[in-house]
């Protein structure tokens, strides 16, 4: 329980790159109510995408140091593509130190994904990606250190992208993209980077025959609310989270059709 009379439940310590547009929107949407979210960028002046991602994990544990003596239960990063490309040793490394400094659990978004997946019994997946080819290039490796096999990939066309080649890519064009692999060879498609507006795509596909669709936010969400508890990750308890039970009101009250559907 935290000391303040918002988010009595839990109160989640966010990272967040800087120009992401997505996380605190779908988390606002994703938190149960009696949940709350405090909010730190990660910043860097480095000149390419790779670089920057790299750099804000050495700045984890100093950014984190921002929230100060806030009552926060559980820290996440939310961001996945730092991780593909510092590896999951040099993840899990950040995640524990993390953990340690501020005596709550820790999770990144690729790390509650490759969780989620786990639970779910998935081991070909499909993917959903937002990055240039630089990006692109790193991230198979990281899901495949887990066992996974990656057997189908799609994403946007980043050329399109109007102020950022991952932060662009909106609902509609994840649901198309999503829709393109719904007849894949594979146990679940992950749509990765927490910047993509994945909600509105999940409660379209809900209760399709396709692989199981597992936002990398939702999964996020999922890990923090039963680490904060002090449950085991299973089938179980994510299972809702992917179906919409959830959080679907709550995202339907903050982004009606008419805004969540542009």
């Amino acid at each position: 329980m935290t000391q303040s009379d918002y988010g009595k439940s839990g109160l989640i310590g966010m990272l967040t790159p800087q120009a992401n547009t997505t996380v605190e929107p779908e988390f606002w949407a994703l938190m149960p109510s009696d949940w709350s979210m405090i909010n730190a960028r990660l910043t860097s002046d480095k000149s390419t995408i790779e670089e920057r991602l790299v750099d804000y994990t050495t700045k984890f544990v100093d950014v984190a140091r921002e929230f100060a003596n806030a009552p926060i239960t559980v820290l996440a990063a939310g961001c996945t593509g730092a991780s593909y490309l510092i590896g999951r040793t040099r993840e899990q490394e950040l995640m524990a130190e993390l953990s340690a400094n501020h005596g709550v659990p820790c999770y990144t978004a690729a790390w509650a994904t490759v969780e989620a997946l786990r639970v779910l019994g998935a081991r070909r997946i499909g993917l959903i990606s937002p990055y240039p080819k630089v990006l692109n290039d790193k991230c198979d490796p990281y899901w495949e250190s887990f066992g996974l096999e990656v057997v189908a990939k799609t994403g946007p066309d980043l050329e399109t992208a109007k102020f950022h080649p991952i932060y662009a890519m909106q609902g509609a064009a994840t649901l198309a993209a999503l829709q393109e692999l719904q007849d894949a060879d594979c146990d679940a498609i992950a749509m990765l980077g927490t910047g993509m507006a994945t909600l509105e795509p999940m409660v379209a596909v809900k209760g399709w025959d396709g692989p199981v669709p597992l936002s990398c936010n939702i999964a996020l969400i999922w890990a923090l609310v039963e680490a904060n508890a002090g449950r085991p990750l299973t089938r179980e308890s994510l299972v809702p989270w992917i179906q919409t039970d959830i959080w679907a009101l709550r995202y339907r009250a903050l982004f009606p059709p008419a805004q969540a559907a542009e």
